[in-house]
């Protein structure tokens, strides 16, 4: 530790010199206001072109002259400030935050000398090129979704520090207009965060999401890459309630029933998961296979199906698709796999009244609950209080 630093100050707030250029009250004379040059005064441990990002920037006068350093401003090119403390004798300064890469930073110093009169200095110079970068790509690709989309943030290295994870949240910033309810980033793992609101996303909406981290320190060697934006819109509240015990499928748009369709679900064994799923995609045609979800070909439940009109809601395999051969169980018994069917006709509705982000609630099946996350988005299954959890900026030391 060093000796001496006393006083910490956010230099952002130190001094409002703009320049070294001389006050003066009128065409002559001289005033109290005007500030000497202070160059020759003040040294610094950085300039010039590639410096490195992880260095600290120190500033100093001679003590021998009596001067004393009373403020630093240091800003990037973005007007970001760096903070830093000031010996109690005034005769050096020192950063205490992180310089980011790649960034052109000017330090203004504010000096005092032994008989009171005031002198300013101005230096500049630019950080190098981080060699670790944490890249970002945002999903979804632009485009029109449901309201229950979630996004998502894919992170090129591993983050799994609690306060670098709160350095990533706080600069990733979404908006919506209309506003949605409050929203959180959560982390499904190291390199994984899902941002969700606390209700489904408002209809007819623009979704705006952008980093605001371009070149920042997130923990030790690792810094920011550039700032990826995204931009998708939201279309009506479409939603799909899916009841195994009443083998029906309502849906509803905007608070308004459509249709109600006699469907099949998951038969005993096979039960279809319960809670909220959401539409991932959508497919004409599809072949269906009992080996794709680890039957083995020849025992009494091998299937190998071609399937119509597919609206995939897990990753593991299940849809709502057309099921003709099933039509005499769909509204009075659960025969299938897991999937939920329905006639050629209501299917070919349904594909073309849906899309990605759409919501498919199943209530009422004997199966388990759908996964938060790793088999599509379930990110609504979720808890307001248990989604918070998994943020860093929920806790006290983030």
């Amino acid at each position: 530790m060093e000796h001496g630093f006393r006083r910490r100050t956010a230099i952002c707030c130190a001094l409002l010199v703009p320049s070294l250029a001389l006050a003066a009250a009128g065409c002559t004379g001289r005033t109290s206001t005007e500030l000497r040059d202070a160059s020759g005064l003040v040294s610094y441990n950085v300039s010039g072109d590639g410096v490195d990002p992880g260095e600290t920037v120190r500033v100093t006068v001679r003590k021998e002259a009596g001067d004393r350093i009373t403020g630093v401003r240091a800003t990037d090119g973005s007007g970001r400030p760096v903070e830093g403390e000031l010996t109690g004798d005034g005769t050096a300064w020192r950063s205490t935050s992180a310089l980011a890469s790649q960034a052109r930073y000017t330090l203004r110093v504010t000096t005092v000398d032994a008989s009171g009169a005031r002198g300013a200095a101005v230096h500049e110079f630019r950080t190098a090129r981080a060699g670790n970068l944490l890249d970002i790509a945002l999903g979804p690709a632009e485009g029109l979704y449901g309201v229950g989309q979630p996004v998502t943030a894919q992170l090129s290295a591993p983050v799994e520090d609690r306060r670098a994870r709160a350095v990533v949240e706080r600069g990733l910033e979404v908006t919506s207009r209309p506003a949605a309810a409050q929203g959180s980033w959560h982390w499904v793992d190291d390199r994984t965060l899902h941002y969700r609101p606390r209700t489904y996303w408002p209809a007819h909406a623009t979704v705006r999401v952008r980093a605001q981290l371009d070149g920042a320190r997130v923990a030790g060697d690792l810094y920011a890459g550039p700032d990826p934006e995204l931009e998708f819109r939201t279309g009506a509240r479409t939603e799909a309630v899916i009841d195994a015990a009443s083998h029906t499928m309502k849906v509803v748009r905007d608070g308004k029933v459509l249709r109600t369709f006699p469907v099949t679900t998951g038969k005993p064994g096979f039960e279809t998961r319960n809670g909220v799923k959401v539409v991932l995609a959508q497919e004409p045609f599809v072949r269906m296979t009992g080996a794709s979800i680890g039957i083995p070909e020849g025992s009494p439940e091998s299937y190998d199906l071609p399937v119509e009109w597919a609206v995939r809601v897990t990753w593991s395999g299940e849809y709502v698709h057309a099921a003709p051969w099933s039509v005499a169980a769909q509204g009075v018994a659960n025969v299938s796999h897991g999937c939920t069917g329905m006639s050629t006709e209501d299917a070919r509705w349904y594909f073309h009244e849906t899309r990605p982000g759409d919501i498919v609630r199943v209530v009422n099946s004997g199966g388990g609950e759908m996964e938060p996350f790793g088999n599509g988005f379930g990110d609504w299954n979720l808890e307001w209080q248990q989604w918070l959890a998994g943020s860093a900026l929920g806790g006290a030391d983030a």
